[in-house]
């Protein structure tokens, strides 16, 4: 059991671990809930009774942002543009429920309070989704096998300074 606590174990150490379980898990979280809508991609915020006056196109970059974002994220591949669909994603559905009507809770509202709208999932993923985007996907990635490591940037070079002589006397004459 030693082997599970020792970082050489994992490529990028127990950091590349963990952003792998984070692109696991948040990927299949995402492709899972835009499966459904992939289904019906243009309509899928008017199938209820009242319809929402959000155009097609715009429902169908929402439900290919989840889709082939939590794919993306799930493999490492293309992991920055994966990242911006599901942030984009998750900032309209955040902005979408602070328009509705009531109080706005982080989380679920309280008990026997009013049904509201929660921020918390879509802010959540959001937070993670960035995570992913400014990190990137790690080691354990399609991404790090395709594209390889990034170059680490190079530590500043020192600048010899060199004092210059002193200026020579001015000699005034007569």
């Amino acid at each position: 059991m030693n082997w599970l606590r020792n970082p050489r174990f994992y490529a990028d150490g127990l950091p590349g671990m963990g952003l792998l379980l984070l692109r696991i898990f948040m990927g299949y979280a995402m492709a899972m809930h835009g499966m459904d809508k992939m289904s019906h991609p243009f309509s899928w915020m008017d199938q209820g009774p009242h319809p929402s006056g959000v155009l097609g196109f715009l429902q169908g970059l929402g439900a290919a942002g989840e889709f082939f974002g939590g794919l993306g994220l799930m493999f490492g591949l293309l992991t920055p543009i994966a990242a911006l669909g599901v942030m984009s994603t998750m900032f309209v559905a955040m902005l979408f429920l602070l328009g509705m009507p009531g109080p706005h809770y982080f989380v679920n509202a309280p008990m026997n309070s009013p049904k509201s709208a929660s921020l918390e999932l879509p802010l959540t993923l959001f937070i993670f989704a960035l995570t992913l985007f400014l990190t990137g996907p790690g080691l354990l990635s399609i991404d790090a096998f395709l594209f390889g490591r990034k170059r680490e940037v190079a530590a500043p070079v020192a600048v010899a300074t060199t004092t210059a002589p002193p200026p020579a006397p001015i000699i005034k004459t007569g």
